[in-house]
């Protein structure tokens, strides 16, 4: 690095090579006084080379920068902004302060990061995480593009990074267990499991001790910034190592034809509030960045964060529209799946609007168009908008899917309308609003609750470990532990447990929307009752691959209903239709133990429904048993008589068969065993 900074331009924001050096620009509206930083290693308690930006040279309306000679990529660097602390008027410069670019394309996270450090006085250069310069032209993507696969052939199989590959029993060098090179690793299973699109939960780098003392925050909830990589899950070294990592395994991932689609946190930051650490956006410009309380003293906590970011603010819904190209244009991801997306629908002061710009911005952006975009339609500060959320090319994480679910199967009185409702995408929440039968992103489960084993072994909570006393976690489960509370010897404990698992594994996937599996539900993955794991780095959340063996069966059991899935129509086998669309275009008619006569009282707990596609090639008759006792159901008249695909009750490897295998059933009855799901066919 030599020669004195040139003043360079706004734009682009963040680190850009450019004329034999880099240009640096940053946004801080209120800063009297903005220095940048260079360090030669991360842990550098002092810079090699500190850059005072002359206002009259190096500022431009709100934008400080400069173009710095000689400047390589992977150098660490930082902002420092000086102005008025006056909280009451929202202002909280901290001049002593090292700031993350907002727009750094690498974090480096020193070995001895210090949090506290960040909301103390004094200087805390040290123990600051640093920005590193990237140069994102010298990667080869050989031909790799986002692959586009429309939501109506789409199986989401949700799963955390670290937690995928880090457990011991994956087999893996302990270098590469817990990272983006891991996953590349077990890309063979989910291609085995039939899954065809990985939603990560959250990537972009953030602080691992934004969590109460003594724990960590594993689930990653806390970002730091929006356009790198977390680089604790890169198994290489180096201040660039996660960028090139990260796109390795999304080329490898598109090859394998699965896309990535990200979860991603634009609600709020790791900053907390008022007493938290001035990490970026708090130390640039507080008031632009979050939505604060009247006095402006305090953040508005629409997210139990501690805080929220202002969606609705010009500079706040640039930098979530970059982000969001950024993540698409240079690292080809397929999609995302937004963190309490109901936040961005709050105004500047925090009052939900009707037609928040960042939606429509988001969604009219041509570079995003085909990407997939799924709202977790709600906040925690009680924003629900499942069913009403604007946007047209939207879909939406479907909780009342979850919640009906779970009621009916475990036999829940006055289910057994919401539960038709959810087989056939909600239409009432969504076909007043004219939607597509996609717009249900269905699931069961996912990070945020019990996994699917827990859901049929505990009616309560086991979040000791987490030291909040057990106060901590959903305690509306709707989860039935089959006649025994925890771990059981008993064999109809095992099986009834056993059998339940498959009943939710068949509705999730046999229902119209998309479906979402989460991480190991597919090889019963327990976290011992634990519904919020979210500082929880140890194996009671990492995915133990001894499973895949204990539970062979289940396993098996999980392939095969995701290919009835993904490869339904046995007439068409080279036009690869789904489930999901013969479903949307057959004619339904609904059952009960006898043809025509569905049962939909309050003391219902069964329900049968048939399908038939519109030329009369292939038809289905579904069978759901959600009674104590076994049922004797009557079969519609069939020529070619009907096939048995699935029945819950019955042992491997007859609880689940594809067309090609699938067993004659004889006679005009059906027995459906007490708790259980049955899938027929003719075609």
């Amino acid at each position: 690095m030599s020669g004195d900074p040139k003043p360079g331009r706004p734009h682009p924001l963040g680190a850009s090579p450019a004329d034999g050096g880099v240009n640096f620009s940053v946004w801080a509206r209120n800063a009297a006084r903005v220095e940048l930083l260079f360090f030669d290693r991360a842990e550098d308690p002092r810079p090699s080379r500190v850059l005072a930006l002359d206002p009259l040279r190096h500022r431009t309306y709100h934008y400080w920068h400069a173009l710095v000679p000689g400047v390589s990529p992977g150098q660490r660097y930082g902002w420092r902004a000086t102005g008025p602390f006056d909280p009451r008027r929202g202002l909280r410069f901290d001049g002593q302060k090292l700031l993350l670019d907002p727009y750094g394309r690498a974090v480096v996270i020193p070995p001895g990061y210090d949090r506290e450090a960040a909301a103390r006085p004094g200087d805390n250069a040290g123990t600051a995480m640093k920005s590193a310069v990237v140069d994102l032209s010298a990667y080869d993507w050989e031909g790799d593009e986002p692959l586009r696969r429309p939501f109506s052939k789409t199986v989401i199989y949700e799963l955390h990074v670290r937690g995928f590959t880090r457990h011991p029993s994956s087999g893996l060098p302990e270098q590469r267990r817990g990272t983006y090179a891991g996953l590349v690793e077990k890309i063979p299973h989910l291609q085995a499991l039939g899954v065809n699109a990985v939603e990560l939960m959250p990537v972009f780098a953030f602080d691992r001790y934004d969590a109460p003392a003594g724990r960590v925050n594993y689930w990653g909830y806390s970002p730091v910034a929006f356009f790198a990589p977390h680089p604790a899950y890169a198994a290489a070294q180096g201040p660039l190592a996660a960028i090139d990592e990260f796109r390795d395994m999304v080329k490898a991932l598109h090859r394998a034809g699965i896309e990535v689609i990200l979860d991603v946190v634009y609600n709020h930051t790791a900053e907390g509030d008022e007493r938290g650490p001035t990490l970026s956006f708090r130390g640039l410009d507080n008031v632009a960045y979050y939505i604060l309380d009247k006095d402006w003293s305090r953040y508005s906590n629409y997210t139990g964060c501690g805080n929220t970011l202002k969606a609705a603010h010009p500079v706040v819904r640039r930098l979530i529209s970059d982000s969001l190209r950024y993540w698409v244009g240079e690292m080809h991801v397929d999609g995302f799946r937004f963190d309490l997306a109901s936040v961005l629908s709050r105004d500047e002061a925090g009052q939900a609007l009707s037609n928040p710009p960042i939606v429509w911005q988001i969604e009219s952006d041509p570079l995003l168009a085909g990407s997939k975009l799924i709202a977790e339609a709600w906040d925690a500060a009680g924003l629900y908008q499942v069913g009403h959320w604007v946007g047209d090319a939207w879909k939406e994480w479907n909780g009342r899917f979850r919640d009906d679910v779970r009621a009916f199967l475990r036999g829940d009185p006055g289910t057994v309308n919401r539960f038709a409702d959810r087989l056939f995408a909600s239409p009432d929440l969504y076909a007043a609003g004219g939607h597509q039968a996609e717009q249900s992103v269905n699931f069961v489960t996912c990070h945020d609750g019990f996994t699917l084993a827990d859901l049929v072994t505990y009616e309560h909570k086991r979040n000791e470990g987490n030291g909040e006393g057990n106060r901590d976690g959903n305690d509306d489960n709707r989860a039935w532990n089959c006649g025994a509370e925890g771990p059981s010897d008993d064999p109809r404990v095992l099986a009834l447990r056993a059998r339940q698992i498959r009943n939710f594994i068949t509705v999730n996937l046999l229902s119209a929307g998309v479906p979402m599996l989460s991480m190991g539900d597919e090889v019963g993955r327990s976290q011992g009752g634990n519904n919020n794991a979210y500082c929880q780095d140890n194996e009671v959340s990492w995915l133990d691959w001894t499973l895949a063996e204990k539970n062979a069966d289940l396993l098996r059991f999980a392939r095969k209903a995701v290919g009835l899935r993904v490869a339904f129509d046995p007439s068409e086998p080279t036009r690869e239709v789904t489930l999901a669309e013969f479903l949307v275009r057959s004619k339904v008619e609904w059952h009960g133990v006898r043809l025509g006569a569905p049962d939909w009282s309050e003391g219902s707990r069964s329900l049968a429904v048939g399908f038939s596609a519109l030329d009369g090639s292939v038809r289905l008759h579904c069978i759901f048993n959600a009674w104590t006792e076994p049922l004797q159901f009557e079969l519609p008249p069939s020529e070619e008589g009907w096939r048995l695909l699935v029945d819950t009750a019955l042992p491997p490897p007859d609880d689940t068969r594809g067309w090609d295998e699938a067993l004659r059933v004889e006679g005009r009855m059906y027995l459906a065993q007490a708790h259980s799901v049955v899938m027929l066919g003719t075609g």
